[in-house]
């Protein structure tokens, strides 16, 4: 069962070397710009969702892969962007990519990510209706992944 971290579970966690897991400096972070009711995970709990060490999740935020946010001072990841089955979200290292190429920095990603955008609906699971002001990464999860994407790569150039 995937879990959602609270801020006392993550001043709770074991120390490494006198630091909290997860809000060692070295790890790039955007401020956190997010809903206080947004869920997200620790590091700890993407690292077992991935079926990987907590070192790999680290080079994964380094490398770009992923993008975290400190929050209490420790860094965690929007369950956002996970899919059902705790497998990163299909098109969102590309898009990372697009954005970061497009001179968008962590905190300015994760806050377009999070918008509610007025012109983009999204169709969930099972729903005979569009849902209108989608967020962009809700349209991840959904059939206009590709169009979030398109909209990112005119943002940029």
């Amino acid at each position: 069962m995937l879990r959602s971290a609270t801020p006392a579970a993550l001043r709770q966690r074991p120390t490494v070397t006198g630091f909290r897991l997860g809000a060692v400096s070295s790890i790039p972070a955007a401020e956190d710009v997010l809903d206080p009711a947004e869920d997200v995970y620790d590091l700890p709990t993407v690292a077992e969702m991935l079926g990987v060490a907590v070192t790999k999740v680290h080079q994964q935020l380094r490398d770009g892969h992923l993008i975290g946010v400190r929050r209490d001072g420790v860094v965690v990841v929007p369950k956002a962007f996970f899919d059902d089955t705790g497998h990163v979200v299909k098109s969102l290292p590309g898009l990372l990519v697009v954005l970061r190429d497009g001179g968008y920095h962590e905190t300015e990603i994760v806050r377009w990510l999070f918008t509610p955008d007025g012109s983009l609906t999204i169709r969930r699971d099972g729903a005979t209706a569009d849902l209108p002001n989608a967020r962009p990464v809700d349209a991840l999860h959904s059939h206009q992944a590709r169009e979030v994407v398109r909209r990112a790569q005119a943002m940029a150039y």
